[in-house]
């Protein structure tokens, strides 16, 4: 679609180009109907270190099976089969708020 500019100019969009070829989807391949909350190896590749629910663009599932990993993922948590948060507290760096050094709990401000 064009866009006049004031001086009745007008200027095209061009399609963005990302250089690949768009990731097709692990399941749609393997034809698999359902994902299973307990087949914890095929749902670890689509959280992030952080623990995060990858997203379709990164994943490169379809939109349905998108939904299947985000539902199987949650069973899996609800279940204690896969972490809700990464491990370990050292993730974060300088502490944030939390971290008081010697200063103790409240009382030396």
């Amino acid at each position: 679609m064009a866009q006049k500019k004031e001086d009745g100019r007008t200027r095209k969009r061009t399609p963005l180009t990302t250089g690949g070829r768009r990731k097709s989807c692990f399941f749609c391949k393997s034809k698999v109907d359902e994902i299973d909350y307990k087949n914890i190896g095929e749902l670890r590749r689509y959280i992030s270190e952080k623990g995060k629910i990858r997203s379709r663009r990164i994943s490169g599932a379809c939109r349905r099976h998108q939904r299947q990993v985000a539902v199987a993922i949650k069973r899996a948590r609800e279940m204690a089969l896969l972490p809700y948060v990464a491990e370990g507290r050292d993730d974060r760096e300088g502490g944030g708020r939390r971290d008081r050094g010697d200063r103790g709990e409240r009382g030396d401000r």
